[in-house]
């Protein structure tokens, strides 16, 4: 059941990384989303919120490959 679990979330983290704390120590401000945004979009991803996860903040972003 461990290595169930283990290899769900090794799956999950593959398929989505996180955008980071950018320059405001995590506050998901308009700049910071923008960077984001385009670095995900170089990387042939579109930067999404997380299910469950607050707008508010940068790390609950992720870029998630079309």
């Amino acid at each position: 059941m461990k290595a169930l679990v283990l290899m769900a979330a090794l799956a999950l983290t593959a398929c989505a990384s996180g955008a980071g704390f950018g320059n405001a120590g995590g506050i998901a401000t308009y700049d910071d989303l923008k960077k984001a945004q385009q670095a995900c979009a170089a990387k042939g991803g579109s930067l999404k919120l997380q299910k469950n996860g607050d707008p508010q903040f940068l790390d609950d972003y992720a870029c998630e490959k079309k």
